[in-house]
Formats: structure tokens, C-alpha cells, sequence
């Protein structure tokens, strides 16, 4: 084949490269096209047209190619495309303007991009400053150039309608959608309207895939959790048809979302382990491992969810690339915080999302949203006990939720704050919150967590008890070695001696169940001997369902007054016998742990490391 034929069949490809990602938004198809193009204008020696075909390559966004190899591919092929150009020219300006880009997104910086977006401003070239524009701003994702970002997207939708390329425009309304999104501005649903009525957007299998994503994003918001469950589906098959990388990240971070707001974030140990580790994530994403370390955590697995964090903190969290994920890592060590007791976390956090707390937490191009930052800030607050802070936090949290029309956020905002009302000792108050959580939760199909920030929460329920770690939860038949167990978890890192467990009498601290005075004991007995004659009428009667009602009623006085009485009926007395009390505590108590051991040997192994017995018995988280 002659030389001219190739160079006419490189053109075209280039052409059919060009109209498959500034039309059609198809980045698999355009990659196609671009890299037989180049192929073709290499072995021909068209320079213009290598250059052409590697400018393609990059694409819509910056980092595209994600793997090591391919990257590193296209990064040659643009630096030797880049060698034969005219250094004034304008595709030594556009291919310049790349691979500043590129860089800059890796090291998380705009220091190289943002000169060259002036320097195509000063030459006036419209094509280079349209790709400028649009590639500094996916340089500047991080919360911290929030405002930056919005004027570059309007800069971009003015010269973006006058290169006569589609995609330029398009790019320009997305990106202006997405920052105010991002943002938490009023305004935000009123410009994804404006996009989703763009004919050209419409035909962008690129732009259409962020666009589905905010849909999934607002369903989420919406509390239509099982809509954007099956929304996130065609998203993510939407994004893999395109070509788009981001569709396994996104939609990790959409289903971490509806999860968390399900009360199933355990679920996804094993599929965030995968994802933070593909070599499909972006190279500055880190939320993927906070993510796992919460997720561990609410399973109850302490080991992971702590190497999690490790990872995450590295050389300290302050050092962290200030992404587009940035904010749901530090809302993730946060929340994993919470779920372990780690202090030290929350409290390097803190001071690192402060300045951010008007801001949504969101990951990416706003695929996904927690809600407002202050939620994490009162969640870390309660970590550090600073529950005066905490209540302020969550107060705001609540409104900013409400104003973004995230009600799922709200109504775990507003458990939280019932949950810090508490600890204020603002009783009435925390019921008013935990309630209207409540109804709000259930309106949405939701459930809302238990608090759990790395001790274990006993209450009792009838004949029976439920203890809660985290998400972990087992219930438990009421006896002496679980009232003992509550005690102690009532009063974490308290010595109490066995012999005032055993006689029911712990001052200065917070006894889970008081032994039984002499009217209760009355009251209790006469109670029993009442049981026995219904059930003697109702055995006589064949009344079956009634005689085993109650029995069980029986069976359980019974048990209350053998644990609260000693020999012949009197209240039980260790106060003569020490040894006797911690002899009686210990086994009670131990028995009491295979019980729970038995039920879920998560919450047992815990319970079992931390419950100290002897003459001094104590829970240490």
C-alpha cells in the first residue's frame, strides 16, 4: 500500500477517533480508533496526525488509562509525538496542556495545569483553552478549590459554545453540575435539569453515565434506596459500555452508600477488599480502604478494621491527597472510629474536616453522597467525648441534610443527636430526636445504627437481654451472670469487687440491675403463687397455649427470685464472705460469656478479652 492511501486512512481514523469522543462521549470506541490511528501516522511519518491520534488517546478526563503498562504507553506516545512538533504550535500547546495534567492529577496538584490554561488564554486558541479548562478542573477535585472549580466550568461553557465541537459545551454544563453539587448549592438539581434537556449531553455515552450517577446519587438522597440499588446496576453497565474506568469505583462507592444507610455495611467486607485493591481505581482514591475499615468494623472484625485505618493514616491523615474522595476517607476513619473507640483517630480527623463542614460529603463527581460534613464532625466529637461540640455538630448536620434533600442523612443525624443529647443527661430531649429518627427511618425502609463507639451496650428487654456491639447484636435469657456482665458494662474500666456485684450494691457508679428489695420480693411471691393456680384452672380446663403462657411467666419469676435470694428464701449476703462472692461471681459471670459465645463468637471473643473476674471484676473495651 502507497503512503498517501495510509496517511488518507489515518486521517480518517483520527476523524472517526474525534467523532466518537466529542459526539458520541463512546471513550472505548475513540481509544480504539486513536491508537490504529497512530499506529498508521507513525509508520507513514505524519507527525500532525501522531500528534492528533495521542492528543485522543488521553480522552474526556484525566486518567483514563489506569493500569501502570497503559498509562505509561500513551505517556510515551505523547512525548514522542510531542519531540516532532512545532513548540509554538497549537498541538504542542494541547499536548503540553496534557501531560501537565496527567501529572498534576497524580502528585494532586494544579501547580503545572494552571499556567498553561493562561497561556492558552494568551494565545487565544479556543480548542487548547476549552481542553485546558476541562482538564484543570479535574486537577482540582479537592474540597478546598471548590469555588476555583465552579469558575472554571463557567469560563468553560463561554468558550466551550464557540469551538463548534459538542463535547466542549457538554463538558461545560456537567462540570458547573457537578461543582454545584458538590458545593451543596441550592441550585444544583436546577442545572442537572438543564443538562439532562441538552440534545448533545443526551447522545454522550460519557456524560450520560455522571448523569445516571447523579440520579442514583438523588435516589439515594430521596431515601429510595431500592431504586437506586437497581439504578446503580444500569449505571455501572452504562459506564463499562462506555468505556468509563470509574464505573467499578463508583459504583462501589454508590452501593457503600445505600448500605450504610440500610444498616448493611457489613455486607461489603469482601467486595471493598476487592475494590481497594483493582488496579481499575484511581490513584489518588483512598476511600475505598476507610471504607473497608468501617465495613470490618461493623462485622466485628477489630483486626482488619484496625490495619484498615493503618493503612489509610500512613505517615499521619494529614498527609492524605486531597482528592475527589478525600472527604468520604476522612468521613470512613471517622465512622470506623466510632464503631472501634479509637480516639486517636477522631482526634487527628477533626481538625482536618473543620474548615470543610458546610461542604457535602461526596465521592467523585458526585456519584454518591453522606451528607453533611458536620455529621462526621459530631460523630468524631462524641468519640472524644466532647458532647457539648458533638450536640452543636449534629444540630447542624440535621438542618444542612434537610437542605439538601438527603433524608437518610437527616434521620441518622438526628439519632446521633439524640445519642449526644444523652451523654448530656438531657433525657426528654434525646427521646424527642431518637423518636422522630425513628419515624423518619421507617418511612424510608431504613435502619438506624446503635451507637457503638468501641463498648458494648447491654439493655434489658423482659425475661431477656440484648447486647450490642457495633452492628453485632445477640439476645440473651436473663440470669444472675448477665446482670453481673451488664453491671460491668454499664461502668467500663470501673473495678467493682465481686462481693458488692454479688450483693447488688456498687456505689458511685451505674448499676445495670438492682437486686431485689424486700417489697419487690413480696410482690414477687405472691405473684408466683397467683401463676400456679391459674395454671393448675387452666391445666384442668385442656387450655394448652394458656398453661404454657403461664409457665413461662412462672418459670421466669422463679428465676428472679432464686438470683436475688439466698438459702430459705432470704436476701442473698456475701458480705461475710468475700472468697464466697468471687468464687459465685466468677462462675456466674463465666457462665454468662459461654452464653453469649454461644450466640455469636464475635461478641463473645470480645467480651472474653475484656471482662476481668476476681476480687475485682471489670470491663475494659
Amino acid at each position: 500500500m502507497s503512503v498517501v492511501p495510509e496517511r488518507d486512512e489515518a486521517e480518517s481514523m483520527v476523524a472517526s477517533g474525534e467523532r466518537a469522543l466529542h459526539v458520541d462521549g463512546d471513550l472505548a470506541g475513540a481509544r480504539c480508533w486513536f491508537t490504529k490511528a497512530y499506529e498508521v501516522a507513525e509508520r507513514v511519518g505524519d507527525e500532525r496526525l501522531m500528534a492528533l491520534a495521542a492528543v485522543g488517546l488521553g480522552g474526556l478526563w484525566v486518567h483514563e488509562h489506569r493500569t501502570a503498562a497503559d498509562a505509561a504507553s500513551v505517556e510515551a506516545h505523547q512525548r514522542e509525538a510531542l519531540r516532532a512538533l512545532d513548540p509554538a504550535s497549537s498541538l504542542a500547546l494541547r499536548m503540553r496542556t496534557r501531560l501537565a495534567a496527567e501529572a498534576d492529577y497524580r502528585a494532586q496538584r494544579s501547580t503545572t495545569i494552571m499556567p498553561l490554561v493562561a497561556e492558552a488564554r494568551e494565545a487565544g486558541d479556543l480548542v487548547a483553552l476549552s481542553e485546558a479548562l476541562s482538564l484543570a478542573h479535574h486537577c482540582l477535585l479537592g474540597p478546598q478549590d471548590a469555588e476555583l472549580r465552579l469558575r472554571l466550568a463557567e469560563e468553560l461553557l463561554r468558550v466551550g459554545s464557540r469551538t463548534g465541537r459538542p463535547s466542549d459545551v457538554v463538558m461545560g454544563l456537567l462540570w458547573r453540575t457537578v461543582d454545584l453539587f458538590l458545593l451543596g448549592d441550592a441550585h444544583a438539581e436546577r442545572s442537572l435539569a438543564e443538562l439532562s434537556a441538552s440534545e448533545a449531553a443526551d447522545r454522550n455515552a460519557a456524560v450520560s453515565f455522571v448523569r445516571t450517577a447523579l440520579r442514583v446519587m438523588l435516589d439515594v438522597r430521596a431515601g429510595r434506596l431500592d431504586d437506586a440499588e437497581k439504578l446503580a446496576h444500569e449505571c455501572a453497565a452504562q459506564g463499562r459500555t462506555t468505556g468509563d474506568a470509574d464505573h467499578v469505583g463508583w459504583y462501589g462507592a454508590q452501593l457503600v452508600a445505600i448500605r450504610w444507610y440500610q444498616g448493611r455495611v457489613a455486607e461489603l467486607v469482601a467486595v471493598l477488599g476487592e475494590i481497594a485493591n483493582s488496579p481499575t481505581l484511581s490513584a489518588t482514591d483512598d476511600a475505598f480502604v476507610a471504607g473497608l475499615a468501617v465495613a470490618a468494623a461493623s462485622a466485628g472484625d477489630t483486626r482488619m478494621a484496625r490495619g484498615a485505618l493503618a493503612r489509610l493514616r500512613g505517615d499521619g491523615f494529614e498527609h492524605l491527597a486531597r482528592s475527589s474522595t478525600w472527604l468520604c476517607a476522612m468521613n470512613g476513619a471517622v465512622e470506623a472510629a466510632a464503631l472501634l473507640g479509637d480516639t486517636d483517630t477522631a482526634a487527628q480527623v477533626y481538625p482536618l474536616l473543620l474548615p470543610h463542614a458546610r461542604l457535602p460529603v461526596m465521592a467523585s463527581l458526585a456519584a454518591a453522597c453522606f451528607g453533611s460534613a458536620q455529621h462526621a464532625l459530631g460523630v468524631a466529637s462524641l468519640v472524644l467525648g466532647e458532647t457539648e461540640r458533638a450536640v452543636t455538630h449534629f444540630r447542624a448536620a440535621v438542618e444542612q441534610n434537610a437542605a439538601l434533600g438527603h433524608w437518610p442523612a437527616a434521620a441518622l443525624s438526628r439519632n446521633r443527636l439524640a445519642e449526644a443529647l444523652a451523654a448530656r443527661g438531657e433525657t426528654w430531649a434525646a427521646e424527642v430526636e431518637r423518636s422522630a429518627a425513628a419515624r423518619e427511618a421507617a418511612s424510608m425502609g431504613m435502619a438506624l445504627p446503635q451507637p457503638a463507639r468501641g463498648a458494648l451496650v447491654c439493655t434489658r428487654t423482659g425475661r431477656r437481654w440484648r447486647l450490642e456491639l457495633g452492628e453485632r447484636a445477640v439476645v440473651v435469657d436473663d440470669s444472675v451472670g448477665v446482670r453481673y456482665l451488664a453491671t460491668l458494662v454499664a461502668n467500663p474500666a470501673v473495678e467493682i469487687p465481686a462481693i458488692e456485684l454479688a450483693d447488688g450494691c456498687v456505689p458511685e457508679v451505674r448499676t445495670a440491675q438492682p437486686v431485689l428489695d424486700d417489697a419487690a420480693l413480696r410482690q414477687y411471691r405472691q405473684r408466683l403463687a397467683q401463676l400456679r393456680e391459674e395454671i393448675a384452672e387452666a391445666e384442668a380446663a385442656h387450655q394448652e397455649a394458656r398453661v404454657a403462657r403461664l409457665r413461662a411467666d412462672a418459670d421466669w419469676l422463679a428465676d428472679e427470685l432464686r438470683g436475688s435470694t439466698g438459702l430459705g428464701g432470704r436476701a442473698r449476703q456475701f458480705a461475710d464472705n468475700p472468697e464466697r462472692a468471687r468464687i459465685a461471681v466468677g462462675k456466674a459471670i463465666r457462665r454468662a460469656l459461654d452464653r453469649v459465645a454461644a450466640a455469636d463468637p464475635v461478641l463473645g471473643e470480645h467480651l472474653r478479652g475484656s471482662v476481668q473476674t476476681g476480687m475485682r471484676c471489670c470491663y475494659q473495651p
